[in-house]
């Protein structure tokens, strides 16, 4: 909790603050950058840099998290600061760099608030800031713990295989044995030809059961802003033998032994960790109610598509429902549905648990249906590949 005084003037200049959070953390990734350049080329994302999400991120991480400790301080940002742990986990973030980013963060402030900067503005800022920080550092070091291994360790490629047109996977063997849940995700790291190491999230698209990985890559087209760096290069360049540089497996997204029925719903790509999760529950013979929803350009855009068939088919109290936005002659079965995922006609029952995996809007639409319909909003969990532009904002 921030300190009485603190929070008097936090609250006061949350409005000033978060007006201008945007431009301070644009500012605060350029002087880094500057001072730090192997930051950018070996840390975070050159892509996201150059689109501004991850400035949009950090933006809205702090002032989701300064609005609830000045306005609703009884509440624990949890799942918020969870997802932030897990994926700087995959990172490989250090409790040293959280100084770095305090020095040019504060920095930036100062420069983009100007006078308004005053010593007690900037206390009180400051001790929102660590209240953060050292929030993270400490799941941060939990996680680290509970992966039973320390950094990166190398996993051969047993198996590249073609999903779609833009979408591979990649079997892989971690050469340390370490489990995982369904729906988490592994870092790869890649040195790129100009030299930049670059690090991207991959969900593991198959079940904990199975005996090795399985990472599935779409390639990242850019159409007016640069093709994805790492995707294209994973497609360009690996086959069976090689070695990959991967972390431990992360991420919040998991699905719990027991519990209500399910809706698992995903669009593109981020069918992957529903994937997982519903091989988890086939090889387990569970006999959970749960419906699955997924949505795609079109069913040859659909990565595994027959494999989520079959699973389904495993599962006694599952159904499917596929929406493509030009079926074209598609014969699968059942039938899918044409154009954009409307749950509106589907029986879900009450209560349940979702989890959504898929670009921002369809995961807004269908969220939107889940809390009209009077799922709680502490039921529906999600996961966003890249930085989450969603936080705060539900």
């Amino acid at each position: 909790m921030l300190s009485p005084d603190s929070a008097v003037i936090v609250r006061a200049t949350l409005p000033a603050v978060g007006g201008a959070i945007q431009d301070i953390s644009g500012r605060f990734y350029q002087m880094m950058f500057t001072d730090h350049p192997e930051l950018l080329r070996g840390l975070f994302n050159r892509g996201n840099q150059a689109n501004g999400e991850q400035q949009s991120a950090l933006a809205g991480s702090i002032a989701a998290f300064a609005t609830i400790l000045v306005r609703r301080p009884d509440d624990r940002p949890d799942a918020m600061l969870a997802r932030i742990a897990n994926k700087h986990a995959s990172l490989g973030i250090t409790p040293e760099q959280y100084e770095v980013v305090h020095k040019y963060l504060f920095a930036a402030i100062a420069e983009v608030l100007g006078d308004a900067a005053t010593p007690e503005v900037v206390a009180a800022w400051d001790e929102v800031y660590w209240l953060m920080a050292n929030a993270l550092i400490a799941l941060e070091a939990d996680l680290y713990r509970d992966s039973a291994t320390e950094g990166w360790l190398p996993a051969t490629v047993l198996e590249r295989r073609r999903e779609t047109p833009d979408a591979v996977s990649f079997t892989l063997r971690p050469r340390i044995p370490l489990s995982f849940r369904p729906g988490q995700y592994v870092s790869v790291a890649v040195t790129l030809p100009d030299g930049a190491r670059q690090i991207r999230q991959y969900s593991l698209s198959c079940a904990p059961e199975r005996d090795d990985w399985r990472i599935t890559v779409k390639r990242v087209r850019g159409g007016d802003t640069p093709d994805g760096e790492v995707s294209n290069w994973l497609h360009a360049n690996v086959r069976a033998g090689d070695v990959l540089t991967v972390s431990a497996p992360f991420g919040d997204l998991t699905l719990p032994t027991e519990g209500p029925p399910l809706l698992l719903a995903s669009a593109g790509i981020g069918a992957t960790p529903i994937l997982s999760m519903v091989e988890h529950l086939a090889a387990n013979g569970s006999t959970r109610r749960v419906t699955v929803v997924h949505a795609d350009r079109s069913p040859a855009d659909h990565a595994h598509r027959d494999e989520l068939r079959r699973l389904v088919d495993a599962l006694p109290g599952a159904t499917l429902h596929r929406w493509y936005e030009e079926t074209g002659d598609c014969s699968c079965l059942p039938a899918p549905n044409a154009g954009q995922v409307d749950l509106t006609g589907i029986d879900l029952p009450d209560p349940l648990v979702a989890y959504l995996c898929g670009p921002l809007p369809f995961m807004r639409g269908v969220r939107t249906e889940l809390l009209r319909r009077g799922v709680p909003a502490s039921d529906i969990h999600y996961e966003v590949f890249g930085p989450d532009l969603w936080l705060g904002q539900n």
